[in-house]
């Protein structure tokens, strides 16, 4: 009996495997490649009335009223300042917290912590939101633990100052994310050779040492590719887009300066405005900003790891 080509025999092993891909594969080209093709409206007089194809070319024309208003630069200063700081806490804190759970000696507890802190990722950001809005309340958890560790001496309308805010954002997605994303970080320690921390332990290697010179360098690719990755979401702020989450539901007049973000100014002209050629002109930027800090990040994977993710 003839035998198959040794590729051909793979294919036909992995058939039901990659028939499972295709529901995803559908999803994301009608959900994330189709709707690029909207941003050619950018450059064209868009109309709900004129049709698919009955748009006047317009140029340059919304790109120049974009870089006219005060609203597009007030949202990317709050954009680019929040996204930074969630970038770097939302990245270490998982590190972090997969580093402590590993180093939990008894396995009920280091199940429990674990189980408890991916949780909140779960949870809807309607829901996320609403239980920050009573514990951030001047008669809230928060105030009510701060003043009586006599932190403060009247509560403090964390809501209703801006200087809050981004601190705020940075916090609820470290406590909604963290231990989700340390999962990754445990499936990587986990595949590590027990042999070396015994051999590292005979030859008298404490606990902290044994986390920086063996747990770190083994984890290093995995942390590189989660850098790549967290840099394509940056000016999103995390694959959940808790920039506009945040902005649309804890934002509001009092915190407006810190609150308003790229997103909700997208939404708020495109929809709210219907001005969708001026929204879309402001979407392509965000987009092409995204794809190059994507692609810069890439490169530095490279040249320190010696290896990108693409």
């Amino acid at each position: 009996m003839k035998k198959l080509p040794k590729k051909k025999r793979s294919g036909k092993r992995q058939f039901q495997l990659q028939l499972m891909v295709i529901p995803a594969m559908v999803f994301f080209f009608i959900f994330s490649y189709i709707p690029v093709m909207g941003l050619a409206n950018a450059f064209l007089d868009y109309s709900l009335t004129d049709g698919f194809f009955g748009h006047a070319f317009a140029g340059m024309k919304y790109f120049k009223e974009l870089f006219s208003s005060e609203s597009f630069y007030l949202a990317m200063k709050n954009t680019l300042g929040m996204s930074s700081l969630k970038f770097f806490f939302t990245f270490t804190s998982p590190l972090l917290l997969a580093l402590i759970i590993n180093e939990v000696p008894f396995k009920w507890l280091k199940k429990a912590t674990q189980t408890g802190s991916y949780l909140p990722h779960f949870l809807s950001y309607v829901i996320v939101a609403t239980l920050w809005i009573v514990f951030l309340d001047s008669k809230g958890l928060i105030n009510d633990i701060l003043m009586r560790l006599h932190i403060t001496d009247m509560p403090i309308e964390f809501l209703a100052d801006s200087k809050y805010f981004w601190w705020i954002g940075v916090w609820i997605d470290c406590w909604q994310e963290s231990g989700w994303n340390a999962i990754i970080y445990l499936a990587a320690i986990a595949g590590i050779n027990q042999d070396i921390y015994e051999a590292a332990a005979v030859d008298g290697a404490g606990r902290l040492k044994r986390i920086t010179q063996i747990t770190l360098p083994s984890i290093a690719w995995t942390a590189g590719v989660l850098f790549v990755m967290n840099c394509g979401n940056l000016l999103s702020g995390g694959p959940v887009a808790s920039n506009f989450n945040q902005s649309y539901l804890l934002g509001n007049a009092f915190n407006y300066s810190k609150s308003y973000v790229i997103q909700k100014f997208i939404v708020d002209e495109g929809l709210n405005q219907m001005r969708f050629s001026f929204a879309a002109a402001g979407n392509l930027i965000l987009s092409v900003l995204s794809v190059t800090l994507l692609l810069t990040a890439n490169k530095i994977s490279k040249k320190v790891f010696g290896k990108s993710v693409f």
